[in-house]
């Protein structure tokens, strides 16, 4: 099995594990270090349970419980199935952090509120909050009614604020 499939069956029985859970696989990695493997699991909140019409309110992120939850899931899954073999390995679980790249829709919209840096596939860079991801794209704070639509942007990130004047939120 070459490394490309065993990160997907991997990623099959991490999903199969917190399948019905607030909490969902955003990415999995697997390398070395030594004669261990080291698997790597980024878990995100679930947006599948987001009214479809909500396209702005904010998302809470994990906390450190839901994501030790999830780690102890995903620990006895890997154990039970035989993705890793007879290898000894390290699990690492995480939720995304400032600077991972936006990529899906889903992870767009669990950082509505939050501010971002969009490099449009024409070179242009903007940085403002991200105020509405939807079908067909997203809404900066400082643009028309115009979404940006996906095909529009090259890369994305969640750009680090150290303070933020309120805005209602819990952002």
């Amino acid at each position: 099995m070459d490394s490309h499939d065993g990160n997907r069956q991997i990623r099959g029985v991490a999903e199969d594990a917190l399948s019905g859970s607030v909490v969902e696989v955003d990415d999995v990695t697997v390398g070395k270090a030594g004669r261990r493997s080291v698997v790597r699991v980024t878990v995100a909140r679930t947006v599948a349970d987001l009214d479809p019409d909500d396209h702005t309110s904010a998302v809470a992120p994990l906390s450190l419980d839901e994501i030790a939850e999830a780690s102890s899931t995903l620990g006895a899954a890997l154990d039970a199935s035989d993705a890793l073999g007879a290898s000894p390995y390290t699990l690492e679980v995480t939720s995304p952090g400032v600077g991972s790249p936006l990529r899906t829709p889903e992870q767009f919209r669990r950082n509505v509120g939050r501010l971002v840096e969009l490099t449009q596939t024409g070179g242009g860079v903007r940085r403002d909050r991200l105020v509405w991801a939807g079908p067909g794209g997203v809404r900066l704070a400082d643009t028309s009614a115009e979404p940006l639509a996906w095909e529009d942007i090259r890369q994305a990130v969640v750009h680090v604020e150290f303070s933020r004047t309120s805005t209602g939120g819990d952002n």
